[in-house]
């Protein structure tokens, strides 16, 4: 199944990969600070063919092929943000996915966004404050940040999610303690979850890939 061109019609830059089943569930996936959409086409290519996936560009443009969502300086206090660009960045995932899904014809009940260390990022950003939007979302070597708690949605809305948390022990950008602050945030907000930890590093690898598409599956069956 052939995933198409760069599309440009919506807030955000996209590739399309359209099933020709009978299948309307839509799987968003957000590529890693200075990457851009294609380095997660070993993900879609291993989703089902009946399920639609967009690979996302994120906004802002760091160079050549490099795009982010916000930039980020790591310090010995941990990672710092630009909080501005990151809300931003935000508002326009979720017009993005609002308009892609009135679009497709694809329902929140059936839509699933994960991402990859900042797409990971952004992927949770969205559902906890929207949960309305998407039927679960994935944070692929990702964290949740904490300058989203101000705008997190009330717990009953939160229970409708599920989410998946993939992180390496041997992760030196992201160390393995973010996913840990997640797992505990989720259990906090009540929102359900799988954690499946490996050992790796800053990366996804097939055993990942596979172990994500598993649940983009259970997760999408769960929702019909």
């Amino acid at each position: 199944m052939t995933i198409s061109d760069p599309i440009e019609d919506l807030p955000l830059i996209y590739r399309l990969r359209v099933t020709k089943g009978e299948g309307k569930a839509l799987v968003i996936l957000l590529h890693g600070v200075g990457s851009n959409e294609n380095s997660l086409i070993a993900l879609a290519s291993a989703l089902p063919e009946n399920l639609n996936v967009a690979l996302v560009r994120s906004p802002l443009t760091m160079g050549p092929g490099a795009y982010c969502y916000f930039r980020v300086n790591f310090t010995i206090a941990g990672p710092v943000i630009d909080e501005v660009a990151a809300e931003s960045s935000r508002h326009q995932l979720i017009e993005f996915v609002e308009r892609l899904q009135s679009r497709m014809g694809v329902s929140p009940s059936e839509t699933i966004i994960a991402g990859f260390s900042q797409g990971g990022i952004m992927s949770a950003g969205l559902s906890l404050t929207m949960p309305s939007l998407v039927r679960g979302f994935g944070i692929l070597c990702g964290r949740i940040l904490p300058e989203i708690e101000p705008l997190i949605s009330n717990d009953e809305a939160l229970k409708t999610l599920s989410a998946l948390v993939v992180h390496g022990t041997l992760d030196q950008t992201l160390p393995i303690a973010w996913a840990d602050k997640s797992v505990a945030w989720l259990e906090s907000l009540k929102v359900p979850f799988e954690h499946k930890r490996y050992e790796a590093q800053h990366e996804l690898n097939a055993t990942m890939i596979r172990d994500t598409v598993n649940w983009v599956q259970s997760t999408l069956e769960t929702s019909r």
